[in-house]
């Protein structure tokens, strides 16, 4: 996989649904066109809901990582508006 750079970064560990989409959602929407958004997340339940989420809003899921015993890595590109 290319090296992906990250445009921005949000930490929304403690959150949980719907809180962390709705999160998520503004902080991409807060972004341009192309620009990669990571989320770090410690809700399972998330780290499968926002990507599915972003994807039915035309987003693409790059990543979906755990990355330790609790926390998610997600990695999305904005491409739609």
């Amino acid at each position: 996989m290319e090296e992906v750079k990250v445009s921005k970064s949000i930490n929304i560990k403690g959150l949980v649904c719907p809180y962390t989409f709705v999160k998520a959602k503004l902080a991409i929407e807060e972004m341009e066109l192309g620009e990669v958004l990571e989320i770090l997340l410690d809700y399972e339940e998330a780290s499968r809901s926002i990507p599915k989420s972003m994807e039915d809003h035309g987003q693409k899921v790059l990543k979906v990582e755990k990355i330790n015993d609790t926390d998610w890595q997600l990695v999305i590109r904005k491409e739609k508006e």
